[in-house]
């Protein structure tokens, strides 16, 4: 038994391994791609690490015509925004949910998650309309505020203060504290690896969000990185060290915050799954 139990867990760690390969070697070959020249991209026999390095690919990308850091920059403020306004607004309604009392409470919260099942798709028409009306479109701003609402991110931050006890909320305000005092400076310091995973989570939403901006953008100054990398596509033709180049800049912002924020991620993951 316990000899099928180990040739089991070799089987299963080689399964995990070899599909870890698999989703690695795409992103090993471009950045590899985006340090060769154009002749040397598909050269046989490949070449992990080009004889030449070259990095006039990025200067190109970034100095160049394109006006790639623009939109990069564009990416920044928009994610940041989103960002925060999202972590705050999941930090606010996951206090309410979880820790005040009101009639209703746990119907309202069953009927906000029923909301998930509403495809997204279905929304674009009206927030266009609204948008229209509201005097954002073909601004940041419609990119921004849709992101600012998270419904993962109440469901998140809620079953993780469920964990906290009532006792240190209950001694805050016999204290004096206030709802926003004790949600900010109590609670939710408390609740810093469900927060650290949704950074994590609401920045990879924006970062890589390409429909709405396809939507809501049609202003070549206000281009997120997203549709910049679509339309540098279509202006070098087939460039593929220029291309992957481009590739690797917009990918190293999530690759950077990942690294940084990666031990609390795990942590945070699992909140979700003890019962309120």
């Amino acid at each position: 038994m316990k000899k099928n139990h180990k040739i089991g867990k070799i089987i299963g760690t080689v399964c995990i391994w070899g599909i870890v390969i698999l989703c690695i070697i795409p992103i090993v070959w471009m950045i590899s791609a985006s340090f060769k020249r154009e002749a040397d991209v598909f050269a046989v026999p490949f070449r992990l690490i080009p004889d030449y390095l070259n990095l006039d690919n990025f200067k190109e990308v970034w100095f160049g015509k394109y006006n790639y850091a623009l939109m990069f920059l564009n990416s920044i403020k928009v994610t940041a925004l989103s960002v925060v306004f999202a972590v705050v607004t999941s930090i606010l309604a996951g206090y309410g949910f979880s820790k005040l009392k009101f009639p209703g409470r746990d119907k309202i919260f069953l009927l906000y998650l029923a909301t998930m099942m509403i495809p997204p798709q279905l929304l674009m028409v009206p927030k266009f309309l609204m948008f229209k009306e509201m005097g954002i479109y073909n601004t940041h701003w419609a990119l921004i505020l849709p992101a600012a609402f998270s419904i993962y991110g109440v469901f998140m931050v809620r079953q993780y203060m469920l964990q906290i006890p009532e006792e240190l909320s209950e001694a805050a305000r016999i204290d004096g504290a206030g709802d926003l005092r004790i949600c900010f400076q109590i609670i939710a310091p408390l609740c810093k690896p469900a927060l650290v995973t949704l950074v994590i989570l609401f920045f990879t939403w924006s970062w890589n969000d390409y429909d709405n901006a396809l939507i809501f953008i049609n202003d070549k100054n206000l281009y997120t990185i997203n549709l910049g990398l679509v339309n540098f596509m279509d202006e070098t033709g087939l460039k593929y060290s220029l291309i992957m180049a481009a590739s690797v800049i917009s990918i190293l912002p999530i690759f950077i915050i990942f690294l940084v924020a990666q031990k609390y991620f795990i942590g945070g993951l699992t909140a979700g799954s003890v019962k309120g």
